[in-house]
């Protein structure tokens, strides 16, 4: 490719869990030749680390205190993204009811935040192709100059079914019920609620397919890169 002919460029993709984010967002990057960044597993990644150390969750100031201690490293190749934490991969641990439990609640802590905004900052600043970067606020707080935001949304029947499907063997209803619940701890918290950014195009994944969600912000990054 000669220089200057593609820009890289940064999306952000937003929205809450069991919208097809995930998958959505690994595919688009694979597929654009982009870097990849699930900004959800950095918070997973550090309230994994404050569990697994004893700090008491239910204390702001006490994970306020230690924000700054773990080291914390993603890979942002879509087709393996990794995540570390003190040299530890920690793939695996961050996915567990525990972690998932209580993720909401060290997010909300400021200092929490703002260690991992600057993390994510960081990663898009560097990442040479381009980046696709997955979160809940990363077109109103983290990157608000992202090049394209987009914010996926559905029904909370559809994202339940969908979770449950990932959660072998999980209650549609209690998923149903787990996820309205964090929606509203993650829309209400003071610090960087989940919010869709003014300029940020809206896909509704109710009725589609997960490839039919691909193509379709396939196609929308296409386009902001031939505007370019």
């Amino acid at each position: 490719m000669e220089n200057g002919a593609a820009k890289p460029v940064i999306v952000a993709i937003d929205g809450p869990s069991g919208t097809g984010k995930s998958s959505t967002s690994k595919a688009v990057a694979a597929q654009l030749g982009l870097s990849y960044l699930d900004t959800g597993a950095q918070y997973r990644a550090i309230t994994w680390w404050m569990v697994t150390n004893g700090i008491d969750i239910e204390d702001p100031s006490a994970i306020a205190a230690v924000a700054g201690k773990p080291e914390i490293v993603s890979g942002t190749d879509p087709g393996n993204p990794t995540i570390n934490v003190d040299g530890t991969d920690v793939s695996g641990p961050i996915r567990t009811q525990e972690v998932t439990s209580k993720v909401s609640a060290v997010s909300a802590v400021p200092e929490v935040r703002a260690r991992i905004t600057e993390l994510q900052r960081s990663l898009a600043a560097s990442a040479e192709v381009g980046m696709v970067v997955e979160g809940r606020d990363i077109g109103t707080t983290v990157l608000p100059d992202a090049d394209l935001k987009i914010f996926l949304t559905a029904s909370p029947e559809a994202r339940a079914a969908r979770r449950s499907g990932e959660l072998k063997g999980a209650d549609v209803n209690a998923t149903r019920e787990a996820l309205i619940k964090r929606d509203a701890a993650d829309s209400s918290r003071k610090t960087s609620p989940l919010a869709k950014a003014d300029d940020a195009v809206e896909v509704d994944t109710t009725e589609l397919t997960l490839p039919q969600v691909i193509e379709c912000v396939v196609t929308l990054v296409e386009e902001k890169r031939a505007g370019k």
